[in-house]
């Protein structure tokens, strides 16, 4: 049996972050994945699928330029071409990762299965590991839904989307979250005829009911979107994949994807024999300074269920090993984590949204549309705004909520102002450039009633 001082179970971003903390106390650590390092992120996450969305945002730009007086067209667009530079993204990165462990000699990268013997020990693949401090980094992996005929087909998941070669015709999507939603807006801005069924009446339910309704709008007008409705059945005949509706009738198409949530990779590890606890869907219970029932194991990103974006994994993977080395804990503030949605239009928000706030608190809302401002109306954007959320009180940020060009990139001074339970004047009395799109963030809390 090999002895460590710290084992991590998993090697994408919260894992490496773990495992490379420790190497630098001159540590023993072993690292442990059975596929690619780099994890989600790296291999079938943001890295790929950002550098797709970004050809899509470059066609959608092109088709829009005759707002600006500017004629274009777009002759071409190679699917091919666009896969592999993807495809390119995702191996640099992987490789870049690879080397950085391999200049590591105090980490042990170990490529295979493992799952608990006890709490201080895993076996992978016939070899047994016993560590000091274990940190579970596992990840999840697409959850697939007890459809009908679904086990008998070849379908598509955020992973084997990766692996096409030839762009189809017709995409029917099972899932209208955020992977679904950026995939559809990818393949419609290629060409494809894309179609999403999603059982809630609300796209992406978790953001204000006004950025739902905008996104239903916008993108809306180039995909079929099935709101309200749950698949039945899918079968296959002839190279068409057919999908039946409970509520009303069917669609075909060339290829199916399921993006329908994610499951827990924790029941892969025999958690039970550390005795670490797990919630209904599998995802490891952890308190609020990432440490399961057992005090001497963590667990950090995808694994826990909670805020499932790699910025938030990286977040968790500092705080966790402070907390494992450290005698003041800290608390990893799940309630400040910002996300932003890749599709066209950009969605982005942070904290409360008013429906939330409205439960503790009185309410100042402030509103703005990106015309608000002098390059929002240079842009010609005329449908996107911001949303701010505010306690009355103390005139806090409780929230901010944006869909619009590059709402990802403009949300960060206030991501700022949530996690440090800022007030107003914090964002309104710093200088803004102008005429810029931030003026988009001034104006909106300007704006509070």
């Amino acid at each position: 049996m090999k002895r460590y001082d710290v084992i991590v179970i998993g090697a994408g971003d919260a894992g490496l972050g773990v495992a490379f903390k420790a190497a630098t106390r001159g540590l023993k650590i072993a690292l442990v994945d059975k596929g690619n390092v780099g994890g989600t992120c790296i291999n079938s996450g943001c890295v790929p699928s950002k550098t797709l969305i970004a050809a899509a945002d470059r066609v959608i730009e092109i088709r829009d330029a005759a707002r600006f007086g500017i004629s274009a067209d777009i002759r071409e667009i190679d699917f091919g071409a666009v896969m592999d530079r993807m495809r390119s993204a995702a191996a640099g990165g992987r490789n870049a990762i690879a080397d950085a462990i391999a200049a590591t000699p105090n980490i042990d990268l170990v490529n295979a299965e493992c799952h608990f013997i006890d709490d201080h020990t895993i076996d992978t693949g016939g070899e047994k590991k016993r560590g000091k401090k274990i940190f579970i980094a596992s990840g999840a992996r697409p959850s697939v839904p007890p459809i009908k005929g679904l086990d008998a087909v070849h379908y598509l998941t955020n992973e084997s989307v990766l692996e096409l070669d030839k762009r189809p015709e017709g995409l029917i999507i099972i899932g209208g979250g955020y992977v679904g939603l950026e995939y559809a807006h990818f393949f419609s801005a290629l060409g494809t005829k894309v179609t999403v069924i999603d059982r809630n009446n609300v796209l992406i339910p978790f953001e204000e009911p006004e950025i739902s309704e905008l996104l239903k709008k916008e993108l809306g007008g180039r995909v079929d979107l099935r709101l309200g409705s749950e698949t039945e059945e899918v079968s296959l005949d002839g190279g068409s994949y057919t999908v039946r509706l409970k509520e009303n009738g069917e669609i075909s198409g060339e290829a199916l994807m399921v993006a329908a949530g994610r499951k827990s990779n924790a029941d892969l590890l025999r958690v039970d024999n550390a005795g670490i606890e797990a919630d209904a869907a599998g995802f490891i219970r952890v308190d609020d300074f990432l440490r399961t029932s057992r005090g001497h194991i963590w667990a950090i990103g995808d694994a826990t269920g909670k805020a499932m974006f790699t910025h938030a994994a990286d977040k968790e993977a500092e705080l966790a090993w402070h907390n494992a080395i450290q005698r003041k804990k800290i608390r990893m503030d799940f309630g400040s984590v910002p996300h932003a949605v890749y599709t066209w239009p950009q969605i982005a928000s942070v904290g409360m949204t008013e429906a939330q706030a409205a439960k503790g608190y009185k309410l100042l809302i402030g509103r703005a549309k990106y015309s608000d401002t002098v390059m929002g109306e240079a842009l010609g954007e005329q449908e996107g705004f911001a949303k701010a959320v505010v306690d009355k009180d103390t005139e806090r940020v409780l929230g901010f909520h944006i869909i619009g060009p590059h709402a990802a990139m403009l949300i960060q001074e206030v991501v700022n102002a949530v996690i440090h339970k800022e007030r107003v004047k914090s964002v309104t009395d710093c200088m803004h450039i102008f005429p810029a799109l931030s003026n988009l963030i001034t104006e909106t809390l300007g704006n509070l009633q």
